[in-house]
C-alpha cells in the first residue's frame, strides 16, 4: 500500500521510498494507540510529553535515519506526542514486514535512544536548569534547526519559548539562563536564534 501525505495526496518517491510530508510545528502522531513504525527521511522530530504541572517535557529528538512510533511492536498505547520542529518527511512501515536487517537497524537506534533519554532524564531530575539548557542547546547544534556561521559556529533557529518547553521550565526563567550564558561567552543571543561562542565551556556547564 503506497503511503499518502497527511493531505491526501502521494507524495514523490525519494530512492523508491514513499515519504509524508509534515509542516514545521505539525503533530505526527498523537497520544494513542499505533501500528506503525517511522523511519525519519528528513527533519526533525520531538517525542515529549506533558507534566503533571502542565510542562512539555523532551523525551528525544529523532533526526534523519532515526525510527519513532516503537510502541507499534508491543501494541502498547503511545504516551507522547511525536512534533515535526522543521519541515519533515517521515516513511511509515509495518512492522511485520521489517526483514532481519531492518530489525536489527532499529534495535541499534533503540538502544542508543534509550541511553540518550535516560541522561535527559537525569538531567531533569537531578541538574539545575542552566545545565539542562546547555545540553539541550548542545543537542539541538546538531540538528536540521541549525545552520553554519561564518566562523563555523552552530546558530540554533529557536525562541526562548521552544527551549523553554524542551526543557520543562518557562519562558521568563529561560531567557535569565540565557542572560547567564551570555555573559559567561558560551553562547552569543538575537532574535529566536541562539550562537554557540563556545563548545566546551557549554559542554562543561552542562556537566557532559
Amino acid at each position: 500500500m503506497i503511503p499518502v501525505t497527511h493531505n491526501g495526496t502521494i507524495s514523490p518517491p525519494r530512492g523508491g521510498v514513499s515519504v509524508e510530508e509534515y509542516g514545521a510545528g505539525e503533530i505526527v502522531l498523537f497520544p494513542g494507540t499505533g501500528s506503525m513504525l517511522y523511519r525519519l527521511h528528513h527533519g526533525l522530530i520531538r517525542l515529549h510529553t506533558v507534566d503533571d504541572d502542565g510542562f512539555g517535557v523532551t523525551l528525544r529528538y529523532v533526526k534523519p535515519g532515526g525510527y519513532f512510533g516503537e510502541e507499534a511492536f508491543t501494541g502498547q498505547d503511545r504516551r507522547y506526542f511525536a512534533e515535526a520542529i522543521t519541515d519533515s518527511g517521515a516513511e511509515a512501515l509495518d512492522p511485520d514486514s521489517l526483514d532481519r536487517s531492518d530489525l536489527l537497524a532499529v534495535t541499534q537506534f533503540l538502544a542508543v535512544s534509550i541511553e540518550r533519554m535516560n541522561r535527559s532524564l537525569l538531567r531533569l531530575a537531578g541538574k539545575p536548569l542552566r545545565a539542562r539548557v546547555a545540553a539541550e542547546l548542545l543537542e539541538l547544534s546538531d540538528t536540521e534547526l541549525a545552520d553554519r556561521s561564518p566562523d563555523g559556529s552552530a546558530v540554533i533557529h529557536l525562541t526562548h519559548d521552544d527551549l523553554a518547553a524542551a526543557v520543562g521550565s518557562v519562558r521568563e526563567t529561560v531567557t535569565k539562563v540565557i542572560g547567564e550564558l551570555v555573559r559567561s561567552g558560551a553562547v552569543q543571543a538575537g532574535y529566536a536564534k541562539i550562537k554557540v561562542r563556545n563548545t566546551d565551556l557549554l559542554s562543561e556547564i552542562a556537566g557532559n
